[in-house]
């Protein structure tokens, strides 16, 4: 993962409270794709490994009997937490504060693991095998992201839609202007980026599959600055802690630049497509990967 990078305990530091304002929402319809591809009926056991603050968890939580979410940030671990309680699903909900690496931890056995955008940032061989051995005979991880969007090219297609597009490349150069060129993360950097490659592992460790499943994405969304900031902030590589002194400087230097692209304040977007990546805890693959 870069070479010099290694996981330090800083590295979603202060990001928690901006996550449900500032990102993007999950593709509706992830969960009915995952209720029909699991046939999931509203029993069994849940773990999700990397939960931040409980989005992908709680919106599963009317599919299984107990949900276990398992985080090394407390401030991730304290939202998701706050928000089970505010959608009632607290009784059937537990929030770890770990890494992934720790568990079992005493947990026991489940029917599905679920890895929403969070998998890269482990040490993936040992947790791949972790997780298999946590997970029942016959049992599945789920490998969940987000479909490639113009993220990438600087922008998010906008069509005819009312408003501007977000200005992605100019928010990415101004994070740049203030912290480096090289991508922050915690103390480190990641020169090269995450990695990929999550089939290579997950079949070393004895997985078998996968089957990949699209959860289609496209639907307007209506943005403001105050989303686009949170956005910004709620990253591992500009979160708010990397700017230190100059964190009300950036801020006021991004919302001038917002101001500049829509007078308004009001941006639009298109929601983005999911991908589901199913791999089974086969039996009969029990010497693979040893």
């Amino acid at each position: 993962m870069g070479g010099r990078w290694e996981w330090d305990d800083t590295l979603f530091a202060g990001t928690a409270r901006y996550y449900r304002l500032g990102r993007l929402p999950y593709a509706p319809g992830l969960a009915d794709t995952l209720a029909g591809v699991l046939r999931l009926d509203g029993r069994g056991r849940l773990i999700d490994v990397g939960c931040g603050p409980g989005v992908i968890a709680l919106s599963l939580a009317h599919l299984f009997s107990e949900i276990v979410g398992v985080d090394p940030d407390r401030g991730m671990i304290a939202e998701a937490t706050r928000e089970a309680d505010g959608q009632g699903v607290a009784g059937k909900t537990r929030w770890v504060q770990a890494r992934a690496e720790d568990l079992p931890a005493g947990l026991g056995t489940f029917d599905v693991a679920t890895f929403a955008q969070s998998f890269h940032w482990m040490d993936r061989d040992r947790v791949a095998a972790i997780i298999r051995g946590m997970l029942r005979p016959g049992g599945v991880l789920a490998h969940i992201s987000d479909l490639k969007t113009q993220r990438e090219t600087g922008t998010r297609a906008v069509d005819t839609l009312p408003h501007p597009a977000v200005p992605c490349s100019a928010i990415d150069e101004l994070v740049k202007k203030y912290l480096g060129p090289v991508r922050r993360a915690g103390r480190g950097v990641l020169p090269h980026g995450t990695p990929g490659g999550e089939a290579a592992v997950l079949t070393r460790a004895g997985f078998s599959g996968p089957q990949r499943h699209v959860v289609p994405g496209g639907q307007p969304l209506e943005r403001t600055a105050d989303n686009v900031v949170a956005g910004v902030f709620s990253m591992s590589f500009s979160a708010p802690h990397l700017f230190g002194t100059r964190l009300d400087a950036f801020e006021r230097d991004l919302r001038r630049l917002l101001q500049d692209v829509s007078p308004s304040g009001r941006f639009s977007e298109r929601q983005p497509g999911a991908e589901i990546f199913i791999w089974r805890n086969d039996p009969r693959s029990a010497t693979a990967g040893r």
